[in-house]
């Protein structure tokens, strides 16, 4: 029998440096340990955190721009927890105590010659991990659902499932005559303030429906074209082609090892909503109750225990949610998630097909800044019409 033995993967360190010198140093002595990007000044390095896939941690020069980097790391919300080592010639206690205040990690010296820097950086490393699975469990964007609109779910839904309870069951055993599998569908999904919840819907699909979409990319009526992703399917981006060496830019993502500038542009060229015209994944029954919307009525129990609101932004599901993190974009979360809102009444059942993925986000982001209990109750009128829709969606 073959003995396999876990190599772990290596930590992804950002080296910003521009004495080269210091940098060949650096990579005789943790080279072997560390993937390493040597990068010359703090600018590019800030502009690749935005481009690339995050380290596990920066080293910077404090000649290299290290101190106004931190500051800049630090007062952006995707990066505020990223790991930060500054490096100098000289550490003295005044250096020690402006990298504190500014919430650097740790001071090295430019040389490595004291501290153990690998056992701090599985520290770092943890520690932010730690952090990350803390901030799982709650909004990472502070939303706050008005006293009104909070009171009107819990009174509306209320009345609704008791009025709507023979329904409910009629639609329950129909589910389960038209097809196998669970008579409400569970999925993952994110609201308000980037929590993550479980929405409940009448099943109206195939139970191998999650399966499918893969192999359905080019039905999306949201799709982008792009060659570049389709004709790539080997995992390597053109530059480890033509350089014909394993990957030198590689991650680690799920267990396996991936080309990062191929994983990114894979990423990039999907679309942030997916939704098929005539989908055939749906059942006999589900068309039906889509086209009603009767199969969002389990919503309602959403909407009762507080995970949205009657009114306000759909709750997307995760694969879409992570294109939408951008300053452009994020603003779309800060709003109460619902389930109905302003796309619904201005775009849906109109027969619009020019409906375009930025307009969606742009009908969210305007509720998010400008709900009301007015402006909720005008959604609310416009919802009943909007119902029955002239699209097969």
């Amino acid at each position: 029998m073959t003995n396999y033995e876990y190599a772990p993967p290596q930590k992804k360190i950002f080296f910003v440096e521009n004495d080269t010198n210091i940098v060949v140093s650096f990579l005789k002595k943790f080279g072997q340990e560390l993937q390493v990007k040597v990068i010359d000044t703090s600018d590019e390095a800030l502009e690749l955190l935005k481009t690339s896939y995050a380290p596990d941690a920066v080293i910077i020069s404090k000649y290299a721009g290290g101190l106004k980097f931190l500051e800049q790391v630090r007062s952006n919300a995707w990066t505020k927890a990223l790991p930060v080592i500054i490096t100098s010639q000289e550490v003295s206690s005044g250096l020690v105590k402006e990298v504190i205040a500014k919430k650097g990690d740790d001071v090295f010296p430019s040389d490595f010659s004291s501290g153990d820097l690998l056992i701090r950086l599985d520290y770092f490393i943890k520690r932010r991990h730690y952090v990350a699975m803390q901030q799982t469990k709650s909004n990472s964007l502070d939303v706050k659902i008005p006293w009104w609109k909070r009171t009107f779910d819990v009174l509306s839904t209320g009345a609704a499932i008791l009025l709507l309870s023979p329904l409910l069951i009629i639609v329950a055993i129909l589910i389960k005559l038209d097809s196998k599998g669970p008579i409400v569908y569970k999925s993952k999904r994110v609201g308000a303030g980037y929590k993550i919840f479980d929405l409940y819907k009448f099943r109206t699909m195939r139970t191998d429906a999650d399966q499918l979409i893969k192999n359905m990319e080019s039905l999306n009526m949201y799709a982008k074209e792009n060659k570049a992703t389709q004709s790539n399917k080997s995992g390597y981006c053109d530059d480890c082609k033509l350089a014909g060496t394993d990957c030198q830019q590689s991650m680690y993502l799920d267990g396996k090892v991936v080309c990062e500038k191929q994983y990114l542009a894979e990423k990039n060229s999907k679309v942030a909503f997916m939704k098929f015209q005539n989908d055939p994944r749906i059942t006999r029954l589900g068309k039906f109750l889509r086209n009603t919307s009767i199969d969002e009525l389990p919503q309602l129990f959403n909407i009762f225990a507080g995970d949205i609101s009657l009114v306000g932004n759909r709750p997307l599901p995760l694969y879409e949610a992570e294109k939408l993190t951008t300053d452009d974009y994020i603003y779309r979360f800060a709003g109460p998630g619902g389930l109905t809102g302003l796309w619904q009444v201005t775009k849906r059942g109109k027969g619009k097909k020019d409906m375009t993925e930025e307009e969606r986000i742009q009908l969210d982001i305007e509720y998010a800044k400008n709900f009301s209990f007015k402006m909720d109750l005008m959604i609310i009128l416009k919802t009943f019409p909007a119902l029955l829709q002239s699209e097969n969606v």
